[in-house]
């Protein structure tokens, strides 16, 4: 209990130390926003900082610091040092940069800011892996809340009908989403957010709250518990940073803060709305995790798939009871429905940005809207009917979310560089996240590792990722002396 206590005060001070000195690096100032320039009334909409707060918070908040917080814990306590630490100095700067440098350039979508920093062939390529992800993470985040709801309606006690069918959950999920896509905003996203941001809240401080009263002392210390605790002795490095992503680290939040880098009044909301809503997502992981690491044996938790709808409905019983638990429940299925419908509303953004669409236009905005949702409702149902396995999907959902991340810390390092601005509060998350990214690519069972001599051979995937991260930043350093020195002669 002291040790996740202490992780919950840093997170807090971080919030105000290092992020507002995140913030003087960035030097926000007064000059006019898209949201007051633009105001297209669809996706330019100025919006009250406390509500951006909520909206950014949603938008990020899906499935990972729940499903993959639980699931960390199967490493131990230790998965708090990378939740508190990773927050702080990898997530939580990653979403301000992402958000900021989109804010400078008229709200763009992650994928033109990037590009506009890596360069014209970088911009290609993460307009097809923003896109991708963005379809991909939808798809989650609707099949996800989909087999929520179907468990919180069969226990209690619905014996049959549509309420426990997962399909007719999955339809009315998408269709919802495809509403919110479509639509200005501020006309469902802007009012019934703040609804969903209060639940989550409430939820998170019941699950945690219940968590410590009840069993705080059975909870394991990291002082006492600072090993692996994985019961099949999976790698800490760089499985749990790939596991435990978005309550830590995670590129799809670079693909969701344009959307609220279109709603700002001012910079100065930037440090509230990016870098705090990160930081409260690190809590909400960091409660998720010390929960699952309380109430479960670590071969329980194994068994029973780590963080899904089951250990979920568990924990949420055993720490808040009968009542506690609806609301409870509802506040995990809001986190991922609130980022999927928001998923796809950003791949929106990216395919209009890519090829200059005006989204001011009602037909243009159906015509986009409709082929993307279809996909995702292609890829939704297959996995209902079991012609595609869920667990692929976010496989490859968590590698190429991180490797996203990467990108977008050394774009933003490459912007603070040549803007005169300390680029090392950037680069040295980028090597970090190109060392974990590169190391599970090597040794994964979904990537490199369908070669059997490569799967989880540490003796040839940490080295790999050692090399491939000091190859980036030899290649970041030396572009960087390059710019440098054109700028010296001019």
């Amino acid at each position: 209990m002291i040790s996740f206590l202490i992780c919950l005060i840093i997170l807090i001070v971080g919030y105000f130390t290092y992020g507002k000195f995140v913030d003087n690096v960035f030097a926000p100032d007064d000059r006019e926003t898209p949201a007051v320039a633009i105001n297209d009334g669809v996706d330019y909409v100025v919006m009250p900082q406390g509500k951006l707060f909520l909206v950014q918070l949603l938008n990020i908040a899906g499935l990972g610091p729940i499903f993959g917080a639980i699931t960390g814990a199967e490493w131990g306590p230790v998965v708090y040092l990378w939740i508190t630490f990773g927050t702080i100095f990898a997530g939580a700067v990653h979403d301000y940069l992402s958000g900021m440098l989109s804010e400078r350039e008229n709200g763009a979508s992650i994928s033109e800011v990037t590009g506009d920093y890596l360069g014209q062939t970088m911009k290609n390529i993460m307009r097809v892996f923003a896109v991708i992800l963005l379809i991909m993470t939808g798809t989650v985040f609707a099949v996800g809340p989909a087999g929520l709801l179907k468990t919180l309606f069969a226990n209690s006690g619905v014996q049959g009908g549509i309420l426990v069918n997962a399909t007719f959950w999955l339809a009315l999920i998408l269709i919802y989403y495809f509403i919110a896509t479509f639509i200005p905003i501020d006309k469902i996203i802007g009012r019934i957010y703040p609804v969903f941001g209060i639940c989550l809240i409430i939820m998170a401080i019941g699950v945690g709250c219940g968590t410590l009263f009840k069993q705080g002392g059975n909870m394991p210390e990291l002082f006492t518990h600072f090993y692996n605790m994985h019961p099949k002795g999976k790698a800490i490095w760089s499985y749990m940073f790939i596991t435990v992503a978005c309550g830590a680290c995670s590129g799809f939040h670079s693909t969701q803060s344009p959307l609220m880098a279109r709603c700002l009044k001012s910079e100065r909301q930037g440090h509230f709305v990016f870098y705090g809503a990160m930081v409260a997502e690190g809590i909400i992981a960091l409660i998720w995790a010390a929960a699952a690491n309380t109430w479960y044996d670590k071969a329980a938790l194994l068994e029973a798939g780590g963080g899904n709808s089951t250990t979920v409905y568990s924990m949420c019983t055993q720490t808040m009871g009968g009542v506690g638990v609806v609301l409870a429940m509802l506040g995990v299925i809001a986190c991922p429905i609130t980022s999927g419908d928001t998923a796809f509303r950003s791949a929106r953004y990216t395919i209009a940005d890519w090829f200059k669409i005006d989204m001011g236009s009602t037909k243009n905005r159906f015509l986009l809207t409709l082929p993307v949702l279809g996909i995702g409702a292609i890829l939704g149902f297959g996995q209902t009917f079991g012609v595609l396995d869920y667990n692929v999907i976010w496989n490859y959902f968590a590698w190429s979310n991180q490797t996203l991340a990467m990108l977008v810390l050394w774009a933003g390092a490459v912007y603070l560089h040549k803007n005169g601005k300390n680029d090392k509060i950037a680069v040295v998350p980028a090597t970090f996240m190109s060392a974990v990214t590169f190391t599970y690519f090597m040794m994964a069972k979904e990537t490199m590792g369908k070669i059997p001599a490569l799967l989880d051979n540490h003796a040839v995937s940490y080295p790999c990722g050692i090399i491939f991260a000091a190859v980036c930043l030899y290649l970041f350093t030396s572009k960087m002396k390059a710019f440098d020195k054109q700028n010296a002669k001019a």
